[in-house]
């Protein structure tokens, strides 16, 4: 079994970041992202922390190089009920050949360990319906379903004022 140890995300890591959230795009949900869109939201996400971290995951087994196994996105939400931030696990991803084998286990316990510090009143996350697989592992690792549902505006209203 590798060591997995946690880091940031950096610029360098831009190509790395582009490609797994368009695998977790195509994987999870069926959509093919446009790359360009993709590399401008997160290049700037890299570029400004208070959008979004990205952290990765990274494997290195005896005398090997360390390898990007998976990777995470945070963003933050303030709760007035709570008076406190939550921390929002967003765009993840593990490599098919590093799936079960503790990547996504290692980042998420990063994650709490980071919301356990003074302010942060909480982690969560939101997992597309079909996507069975990740819910169960998300079930297992402690979280619950708080009995909220996720409403947006169709894509075709976001971008009105821009014509």
């Amino acid at each position: 079994m590798s060591e997995i140890s946690i880091r940031p995300a950096t610029l360098d890591d831009l190509g790395i970041v582009i490609d797994f959230s368009a695998r977790l795009a195509a994987e999870s949900e069926g959509i093919d992202l446009d790359r360009e869109v993709l590399a401008a939201g997160i290049g700037s996400a890299l570029e400004d922390s208070s959008k979004a971290q990205y952290l990765l995951a990274e494997t290195a087994g005896e005398g090997a190089a360390a390898e990007v196994a998976g990777q995470l996105m945070i963003t933050y939400e303030w709760s007035d009920w709570r008076n406190g931030m939550f921390i929002w696990i967003q765009s993840v991803y593990v490599r098919a050949e590093n799936r079960r084998e503790g990547v996504f286990k290692a980042l998420y316990n990063h994650v709490i360990e980071l919301s356990s510090s003074p302010g942060y009143c909480g982690v969560r996350l939101y997992v597309h319906d079909g996507n069975t697989s990740a819910r169960e592992t998300y079930l297992r690792l402690g979280m619950v379903e708080p009995g909220y549902t996720v409403l947006e505006t169709p894509d075709e209203l976001k971008h009105e004022d821009e014509s």
